[in-house]
């Protein structure tokens, strides 16, 4: 009875290993499986990473060289891949040159000298909205280098980082997320925590000058709640709810335009470019031989500017600029649709500390920084008068033009020299025009015949000099050309930015306007804004395609 009994246990202890065998066989394969399914995916060509139909970052991207830093981030970090809504991509080849090539020379990422992430590996955000063409050029920031981040990308605002805190930081995963508010009353705002609780957050008054940003992550949710009429918010009405899917700014409602009786529209441009003129002859210095020129953008600004418009392009991040009375007519908003999208403060820094570089470089004077504006978009029919800007803050300034939608016909920028002659610049999202902005005159008289244009200014002015514009050249100033001898019109009346005016003297370049217009009065300015004004059968109807 006691060898039965033996052998039945040895016989349970067999079939209880083959069973657990077995089970783990089971749970090795499943996992493996996993494994496959969820491996970072890599891109060896650019074009392999997720864009959508109009050829921008389908999502934000934290990329690493391919080889051994993909595991290691696994190991390295406490969030998985997709969180914050960032895709984890592994580069090799065309796309790991592109992207990382500029850095300099590294050692190979499959080496078994690869052992720790954060001393050994690279990594980069790239982030969502990005175009195509310039989606391998992230701000420097953006790029995590063995454990230090290179802000500016020039070796003077170095920080040490962990890859942990590098993600979590404003290179990839923090963010900044501004609201506006028309509501009719005040607006509470409250934060969803992890737990799903409602953590109040701020009041957020009515008007642009109540517009409020803060610094948040990417997936935090927050709620929005009228502050009338119960005391306690959360009894009201639920106005909105929001996850934070980028950097970007939310309008609740609209700002309403004010009525402008049409009848007393040319009056006040007529007042209004006297002003202008007069203004104008005040200024005394200049910086460069024409008051303005032409450039474009390094190709990490633009990815920036663009990404920060394109994720934010539509309804409810776009509001009506508040144009009224109060602003004068420089704008038709009486006629067209005048748009707005505001910028955060600590992305417009960045911008700012590199478009100053720009400007600095164009000058040659050392500037400092006094406004930056925008982002506007004008649409169909918009007309911006002819003006100059505030001689103390607006020395030396930049147009960027952003992006354009469905512009069938070149909007030109009108810029006019020492002398006063017009020019009439073409612009390309991306383009940059630089200008004397207090000096000279400068608008876009003739009206936007379909589509959207969207434009960033942004201003500078000498050191520590208010007063600059009281001032006589310093020595080594370029002198303003004035002569530049005979000149004829051998393009098209409608060519521009192509030579169309040639002059005896070249340095005049492409720009000089085919109507070969010179302003030598207010009244003159005035007789252009009307003989450049609308007519119904040159607007063609806007299909809302983008181009």
């Amino acid at each position: 009875l006691v060898d039965d009994k033996i052998r039945w246990m040895i016989h349970l202890l067999l079939l209880l290993t083959m069973l657990t065998g077995t089970l783990l066989a089971i749970i090795y394969s499943i996992a493996l499986s996993g494994d496959a399914v969820e491996a970072i995916s890599s891109a060896g060509n650019l074009s392999d990473l997720p864009f959508d139909e109009n050829d921008h970052l389908s999502t934000h991207i934290l990329a690493v060289p391919a080889g051994k830093c993909g595991s290691l981030l696994e190991d390295t970090v406490d969030f998985e891949d997709g969180s914050h809504d960032h895709q984890w991509m592994e580069l090799d080849g065309e796309a790991f040159d592109s992207v990382f090539g500029h850095l300099g020379a590294y050692a190979d990422f499959s080496s078994d000298e690869v052992t720790d992430f954060n001393t050994d590996c690279l990594a980069v955000c790239l982030e969502k909205g990005t175009l195509r063409e310039v989606v391998a050029r992230p701000l420097p920031h953006r790029y995590f280098l063995q454990g230090k981040v290179d802000q500016d990308g020039d070796d003077m605002r170095v920080t040490e980082a962990s890859v942990q805190q590098f993600v979590m930081s404003d290179s990839c995963a923090k963010v900044e997320y501004g609201f506006v508010n028309y509501h009719d009353n005040p607006i509470k705002m409250y934060w969803i925590n992890h737990s799903g609780k409602q953590v109040y957050n701020q009041e957020i008054g009515v008007g642009e000058r109540k517009t409020s940003f803060i610094n948040t992550f990417v997936g935090h949710k927050f709620e929005f709640y009228d502050s009338q009429p119960n005391e306690d918010p959360l009894q009201n009405e639920l106005l909105f709810d929001w996850i934070i899917p980028n950097h970007g700014i939310i309008g609740f409602k609209n700002y309403e335009f004010p009525h402008v009786p049409v009848e007393g529209v040319e009056r006040q441009v007529q007042q209004t470019l006297k002003s202008e003129w007069r203004r104008h002859e005040v200024v005394k210095r200049t910086f460069s031989p024409l008051a303005f020129d032409k450039g474009r953008l390094p190709d990490d600004l633009f990815a920036s500017l663009g990404a920060y418009w394109y994720n934010n392009r539509d309804v409810p991040h776009v509001v009506h600029e508040e144009w009224g009375r109060h602003k004068g007519v420089f704008v038709n908003y009486w006629e067209t649709d005048v748009n707005f999208i505001q910028i955060p403060w600590h992305l417009k820094k960045r911008w700012q500390r590199r478009l100053r570089e720009l400007v600095e470089a164009w000058t040659g004077v050392e500037l400092e920084t006094t406004d930056m504006y925008g982002m506007r978009e004008y649409t169909k029919g918009a007309r911006l008068l002819s003006h100059v800007d505030r001689e103390s803050t607006h020395a030396a300034s930049l147009i960027v033009n952003i992006a354009q939608q469905n512009v069938s016909k070149p909007w030109t920028i009108e810029v006019h020299d020492h002398a006063d002659r017009l020019h009439e610049v073409v612009m390309e999202p991306g383009d940059i025009v630089y200008y004397e902005s207090a000096k000279a005159l400068h608008g876009r008289n003739t009206p936007l015949q379909s589509g959207t244009y969207v434009n960033l200014f942004t201003h500078y002015r000498p050191l520590n000099d208010p007063d600059w514009y009281l001032r006589d050249n310093p020595e080594g100033t370029p002198e303003p050309l004035i002569d530049v001898g005979a000149c004829n019109l051998v393009g098209k009346p409608d060519e521009y930015s192509k030579g169309a005016v040639q002059c005896q003297n070249s340095a005049i370049g492409p720009h000089l306007s085919p109507s070969m217009f010179t302003a030598t009065s207010a009244d003159d300015m005035f007789s252009w804004w009307k003989s450049v004004g609308p007519r119904d059968e040159t607007v063609e109807d806007n299909d809302n395609e983008e181009l």
